[in-house]
């Protein structure tokens, strides 16, 4: 009986064997069919960048044949990587070469793995894949994304802001955590395009609490969910106020006694404020004005103002507005005592920020066209909306008290070239540019400097100082008044008279 149950036994232990191997041997064939078939729908790609961005990428998706992409090989303009395998890929040529190694290589897809890359190389890689009819895509910016993790799911498709990439901004993180980690930092407009941006950088700082302020509850909700999401490990309150409304304003400083503030509250659009000066005051030179007295009540120890290169010889309700902020902020950092540093920072036109042209482009181009465009020799600064964020923070890290920090914005780019760019990404055909005529308080060029102010060079390369004619505070204060005077009632003439007396440049005049 112990004979026959020790033999069956046995014959079990080698039937489940049998079947484990069995099993394995299945799910190998499985497997190697599946990739097989896989293989037959997968689209082949050529990658432009032999670097570690590169390698990394073809590892993926070398690893997974599910995502439908299999790399072919490499361009690279560097001599040294001409001719050499990597994963056993080739690297079949320089940039220049695509068209040609796209027709030998049976290739369906371009893909851009050049983090560090300018626009101008995008533009070409863009232009040759389109002369070699081969779709296109690129992987983010070297600030989109974590050194070393680069998966699939990050490959998207090319878009404007690609197009006028600047070559990366070098931060002093060091200086920038020094006067913002542990600290209560309160963001106004944290809803906003610039002042989420900030928020979303502003964590990686480790902040003690930030103070997320706004009047929009949805923009404030949406912003608050994202962060729970990615810095789950900051503490973040969601604020609903308005910066206008210093009763409101002031139970946000007595209650979490914020330390350092980014003001980015303000209304933006020019043809609309035009229309409603006393908005544009109300809400741009008065929140500014709370926001500055708060500050200095509360020993908040750094205040930093977004201005606008439409501050700068402004012929515009809105250009002025932040002009006379800029003005506001200096005034208030007069008084600030020894551990206190109050300043602003001008830069131009964003790229993707709610209401700019690219999005109104791509609405127009949905809708069939045309694109309208006011000027054809209109031009523009732009910025991306992560550029501009990070330059504001480091802005702030420079710690100089009563200065208006100008940003490097690089070199100005036509509207009617910008247009032309977003056609060519849309893909859309025959969409024409209309060219509308210049609206109320436009100007052709923006300016980040009067002609009066010169700059000066700061520890950081991309960022200047600009030196601002003294402002008289007893006179100042008193033109203050009547402006916020004038604008609670509603007088628009008297508003604008009032722009034109505060300005030291005084080029408002030729608003109307």
């Amino acid at each position: 009986m112990v004979e026959v149950t020790a033999h069956r036994a046995a014959g079990g232990g080698v039937l489940g064997f049998l079947l484990m191997g069995g099993a394995r041997l299945f799910t190998r064939l499985l497997s190697e069919r599946t990739r097989r078939l896989n293989q037959g729908t997968q689209r082949r790609v050529l990658i432009v960048g032999a670097g570690e961005a590169g390698t990394l990428i073809t590892r993926e998706m070398q690893r997974h044949p599910e995502a439908g992409l299999q790399p072919v090989g490499f361009l690279d303009d560097e001599s040294g990587k001409q001719r050499q395998k990597i994963l056993g890929l080739p690297v079949f040529g320089h940039v220049n070469d695509l068209p040609l190694i796209s027709r030998e290589q049976n290739v369906q897809e371009i893909l851009i793995a050049v983090p560090s890359a300018t626009g101008d190389f995008i533009r070409r890689v863009v232009d040759l894949a389109r002369e070699a009819q081969v779709s296109y895509r690129i992987i983010p910016g070297v600030f989109e994304i974590l050194a070393g993790n680069i998966d699939i799911s990050q490959i998207r498709d090319v878009n404007v802001e690609d197009l006028l990439r600047r070559p990366p901004v070098e931060l002093n993180n060091a200086e920038i955590a020094g006067y913002l980690r542990g600290r209560v930092i309160l963001v106004t407009g944290a809803g906003g395009s610039i002042g989420s941006e900030l928020t979303r950088q502003l964590c990686q700082y480790q902040p003690g609490t930030l103070l997320l302020f706004g009047r929009g509850e949805n923009s404030i909700f949406s912003i608050q969910q994202e962060l729970a999401r990615t810095w789950p490990e900051v503490k973040q309150v969601g604020l609903i106020g308005d910066v206008r409304d210093d009763v409101r304003l002031r139970s946000v400083f007595q209650e979490y006694r914020p330390e350092v503030v980014f003001h980015a509250a303000a209304h933006k659009h020019v043809p609309l404020m035009e229309q409603t000066p006393s908005e544009a005051i109300l809400n741009n030179v008065g929140g500014t004005y709370n926001v500055v007295k708060l500050s200095l009540e509360y020993g908040v120890r750094r205040l930093v103002n977004v201005s606008t290169d439409k501050a700068v010889n402004p012929t515009s309700v809105m250009g002025a507005s932040k002009r006379v902020a800029e003005m506001v902020v200096s005034a208030g950092a007069a008084r600030a005592r020894d551990t206190q540093a109050f300043g602003s920072v001008r830069f131009g036109n964003v790229l993707g920020s709610r209401g700019s042209v690219v999005p109104t482009f791509m609405a127009q181009i949905r809708a069939g066209g045309p694109i309208t465009v006011t000027h054809p020799e209109m031009v523009r600064y732009f910025m991306t909306i992560p550029e501009a964020a990070r330059l504001v923070l480091q802005a702030g890290g420079l710690a100089e008290n009563g200065k208006v920090y100008v940003l490097n914005m690089g070199q100005p780019v036509k509207i009617a070239d910008l247009a032309q760019d977003v056609i060519r990404l849309s893909g859309a055909q025959n969409v024409d540019i209309v060219f509308s005529g210049i609206r109320p308080g436009e100007k052709l060029y923006e300016e980040l400097l009067t002609s009066g102010e010169g700059s000066d060079a700061t520890t950081h390369r991309e960022i200047f100082s600009a030196k601002l004619g003294r402002v008289e505070l007893s006179e100042f204060e008193k033109e203050f008044d009547t402006l916020m005077k004038h604008a609670r009632v509603n007088d628009s003439s008297a508003i604008r008279a009032d722009l034109a007396r505060l300005i030291p440049e005084n080029k408002f005049g030729s608003v109307r």
